[in-house]
């Protein structure tokens, strides 16, 4: 049995996890549980799946919880519990899938305690990789990726030698907006935005994904996760969402990994690796889908993917920085604070204020983290 601890278990991510556990019930238990907020679903999945320990957002909330979780259950809070979570249980492995910055310490700690890394939250390679990168190959942990993309790349090296490749392409479903020119962008509505058309994802990512920052935050994660060149790495439209990603080798060889969209394909991978098992996604059937389509990515249409390359080339606080400032504007498009399109005029501002420092610690992190994040709420 392998033990599993899922931090951001009430998210998206999370709860496709918890399917994944749940139709191999002979494979995994379940060790240590961490929601935010929603603590309805958070204690009907501890009644479920009978953690040792619980997480949630802050202290009000565990005291809410706290009459509505099995006996026998510890129960932490804030970011001092998801570390708790990450390092101080049995658990094999922690799937990291709570959203933003947060899960940069949890993350650090998982590491420094040796678990295997089953990571969804790409903020934390894109704010800190060169820290995560280095304490994972010191400690001798595995850091295996859950996004589709990343999941796809790594399986098509599976095998192959780093120094044949010749370089990688993610593909971008293009989003909610991927047929809207930039003049009709100003006028769609948070209600647009959330309606994405492949992917069953959460708020947050499916925002990032209409701005194509998600794609940008990929981009720098897989900089990290595979030791390429930003030249190396290229992105390409492919509104079917079949094709997660592939490699191109130094002989022109292709491979690429296919499979209809569901994302408890990529976390069982990452969960089993490297064996695979019966999945609950439906097979694909290429003669049933007729056609697969692709363009090249446009970026005058989607400045933010730009401004991601241009920061991961950057290195130091660059890419904090534009992981920050995405994150106040998006939450500040979802209150209905600022239109769709100042997204990425709040992401762009705060580039251009920002003071770059390379190879920064953990601290310097932490204070460029903060500081932007102050910066985009007032522009």
């Amino acid at each position: 049995m392998k033990r599993i601890t899922v931090l951001g278990s009430t998210g998206s991510i999370g709860t496709q996890t918890l399917d994944v556990v749940s139709m191999h019930p002979d494979q995994f238990t379940v060790e240590a549980l961490a929601g935010g907020s929603n603590i309805k679903l958070l204690a009907e999945q501890a009644h479920l799946y009978h953690p040792k320990k619980v997480s949630v957002g802050t202290q009000q909330l565990a005291d809410e919880i706290r009459p509505l979780l099995p006996s026998g259950i510890e129960l932490h809070w804030g970011n001092e519990g998801l570390v708790e979570l990450a390092a101080n249980t049995e658990a094999d492995m922690v799937v990291t899938a709570v959203m933003g910055s947060v899960g940069l310490h949890s993350t650090l700690a998982a590491i420094e305690a040796g678990k295997q890394i089953g990571l969804a939250n790409k903020e934390t390679l894109v704010t800190a990789g060169h820290l995560v990168t280095a304490r994972a190959r010191a400690k001798g942990v595995p850091l295996l990726p859950i996004d589709s993309e990343h999941s796809a790349i790594f399986q098509c090296l599976n095998g192959e030698r780093m120094k044949d490749v010749a370089h990688i392409t993610l593909t971008a479903s293009g989003g909610s907006f991927r047929d809207l020119t930039r003049e009709q962008l100003r006028e769609v509505t948070v209600e647009d935005a959330l309606k994405h058309p492949n992917w069953s994802m959460g708020a947050k990512i499916t925002i990032d994904s209409a701005t194509m920052v998600n794609k940008g935050l990929e981009v720098i994660e897989a900089h990290w996760l595979f030791g390429l060149s930003y030249e190396q790495i290229h992105v390409l439209l492919h509104p079917e969402s079949i094709i997660h990603s592939y490699v191109e080798f130094q002989d022109t060889s292709i491979v690429a990994q296919l499979g209809n969209p569901d994302m408890r394909v990529p976390i069982q991978y990452a969960l089993t690796y490297p064996e695979r098992m019966k999945s609950p996604a439906k097979p694909l059937s290429l003669a049933e889908v007729g056609k697969l389509h692709f363009k090249e990515m446009d970026f005058n249409r989607f400045p933010c993917l730009r401004l991601a390359f241009e920061c991961g080339k950057m290195g130091g606080t660059a890419p904090t920085a534009f992981n920050a400032a995405n994150e106040i504007a998006v939450a500040r498009f979802l209150r209905g604070e600022i239109s769709f399109l100042h997204i990425e005029a709040i992401i762009e501002q705060v580039l251009e204020q920002h003071v770059n420092m390379a190879d920064p610690d953990l601290s310097a992190i932490e204070t460029c983290d903060r500081e932007t994040r102050s910066i985009a709420a007032r522009l």
